[in-house]
């Protein structure tokens, strides 16, 4: 049964299995924000890509069931060499991370002898030991203005992350790959300022890790989003602000996967997708039958090779270095986190 379970029956006893194969095989299973709700409910950690790579690399667990996308689970490979990485579905691709490869980079870095290369962490093993620097969102700014003021900078590869960071440090050698998230697009200026005209009293929250709200990011910073009462969040930050807020409702600007979390956490608050179509079809391709296969048959191990690997950890490292505080755009609330 490779489908996704309906009625409630179904979920739990898949549930139930998955739990106790977990605990046999000495295996933590983690998953991303944006994964169906069943699914983020049987793992041990729910958070975004970086917080559970930060949970691949500590866990004292030999399996690693990562349910999210490719990427992801090759940077726990990467930082977590000695465990085995299930990916449950290798159909979990990214948009965004599928728009450069390692080739047409080193293509790119030929026509600009000298730049300094800065990855986005949506990007593929290879293309990250291609780089100098990998960065989040929430210190794009800070690894940018890391580099010497002099040297010219590939910034690959979402074009609106690219775009807020150019605006951002006035640098005007930023080169940026014209790469986007296929998700973002349900999420434009236009289509905020309808759903804040339909909830006026709604704060409005904006998680950009993954890609699809980097639009927003750069609307807000370009001031095509008008930035009062707008909170950029880390993915913690967005799941402890209401709690913090008086405010009652929130407009969520990220993959609406997130609102299933921030329901069960805040049950007495009312949450609101900027775009309910804004959904990552690659995130929803994993299913507890097939997270229950994976641990079961040990399917879908990810691994990187070490050359590869040793060259990618260096630039993950450099972008951990330098952190990242106070380099998100202005406005009411902003906590850069991961």
């Amino acid at each position: 049964m490779d489908h996704a379970p309906h009625s409630a029956r179904e979920i739990k006893e898949l549930q139930r299995r998955i739990r106790a194969l977990a605990k046999d095989r000495n295996a933590v299973v983690l998953a991303h924000n944006y994964q169906r709700p069943e699914v983020q409910d049987v793992a041990h950690y729910v958070g975004d890509s970086l917080g559970l790579s930060r949970e691949a690399a500590k866990t004292d667990a030999d399996v690693i069931c990562f349910c999210g996308v490719h990427f992801m689970a090759e940077t726990a490979a990467i930082l977590s060499p000695e465990k085995t990485v299930l990916l449950p579905d290798l159909a979990a691709g990214c948009s965004l991370a599928s728009t450069i490869d390692a080739e047409q980079l080193r293509a790119w870095k030929a026509e600009h002898p000298g730049a300094v290369v800065v990855s986005y962490v949506n990007t593929t093993a290879e293309v990250k030991a291609e780089s100098d620097y990998c960065c989040t969102s929430g210190n794009a700014v800070d690894v940018v203005n890391a580099v010497p003021a002099d040297k010219p900078i590939l910034f690959l590869p979402d074009m609106f992350l690219g775009a807020h960071v150019r605006r951002i440090t006035g640098r005007a050698n930023i080169h940026v790959w014209m790469g986007e998230c296929h998700v973002h697009a349900g999420i434009d200026p236009e289509n905020i300022r309808r759903q804040r005209k339909l909830h006026p009293d709604a704060e409005f929250l904006i998680h950009p890790e993954c890609g699809c709200a980097t639009s927003v990011v750069e609307a807000v910073s370009a001031g095509d989003v008008d930035p009062e009462g707008v909170h950029i969040l880390s993915t913690e930050g967005m799941i402890n602000r209401p709690g913090l807020s008086p405010a009652e409702s929130f407009i969520v600007a990220t993959e609406v996967g997130i609102l299933h979390r921030l329901q069960k956490a805040h049950p007495d608050k009312t949450f609101y997708a900027a775009n309910e179509r804004a959904s990552c079809a690659y995130m929803k391709v994993t299913t507890l039958p097939k997270v229950l296969t994976s641990l079961e048959h040990l399917r879908h191990r990810i691994t990187v090779p070490e050359d590869v690997a040793a060259r990618a950890r260096l630039a993950i490292e450099r972008m951990v270095a330098i952190g990242g505080k106070g380099s998100t755009p202005p406005g009411p609330g902003v906590d850069p986190g991961e």
